[in-house]
């Protein structure tokens, strides 16, 4: 084989190499990013922008860098293209939005117990409410104070109402934000009606 000949081999060989490594290392991982991407979905799907809204936009903004990533990549000539940043920004995403969903998820098992609790503990503040308006002391001066509290009262058992249904369709920070409402609601109809009495009484013992 002549000296020309063996170049021409050689040439061949390296172009062909060349080729085959540009053919194999030119591809975005497929199947990982799909994984990533449903990953993020599940996070949506989860109620992170609800409940871990923090969580989600980190998982979003690395989503981002993978989508522009991946378009410089294609922008370029296929001998010159490289995934390497693409995969490593494709496991990131992965686990941010894994962790994202993790978040949501114990975020919104806090905010559903928290809000049981919130209306548990409104509908018996109401009952006692409504206990001691009864009892509060009625004569001229008063009938205008005891209408304005009962009044707070109905509002507050409509914002229960409220509570319970948000609950049973699952929104739990608006049911938990509407107990809370109703709670406090309630305890101030309480506290006045308490206050009433300790003043009447306080006026018999002079």
């Amino acid at each position: 084989m002549s000296r020309s000949t063996r170049k021409r081999v050689w040439a061949a060989l390296v172009l062909g190499a060349a080729g085959a490594l540009a053919a194999s290392c030119a591809k975005p991982p497929e199947a990982e990013i799909q994984t990533a991407r449903q990953a993020l979905d599940a996070a949506r799907a989860a109620g992170a922008a609800e409940y871990a809204p923090d969580s989600l936009r980190a998982a979003e903004e690395v989503a981002a860098q993978l989508d522009s990533e991946l378009a410089a990549q294609e922008g370029k000539f296929a001998l010159f293209r490289s995934y390497a940043k693409a995969s490593e920004l494709t496991a990131k995403l992965n686990e941010a939005a894994q962790a994202a969903a993790t978040a949501a998820n114990a975020a919104k098992e806090r905010a559903r117990t928290e809000g049981e609790s919130a209306i548990a503990a409104a509908r018996t503040a109401l009952e006692e409410a409504r206990t001691l308006l009864e009892k509060a002391p009625r004569g001229k001066g008063s009938s205008a104070d005891i209408a304005a509290l009962q009044a707070d009262l109905q509002s507050a058992e409509a914002s229960l109402t409220d509570a319970e249904a948000e609950m049973t369709a699952g929104r739990y920070l608006q049911a938990r934000a509407k107990a809370q409402a109703a709670l406090q609601a309630a305890s101030s109809v309480k506290t006045a009606v308490e206050q009433a009495l300790a003043a009447r009484r306080g006026g018999r013992g002079r």
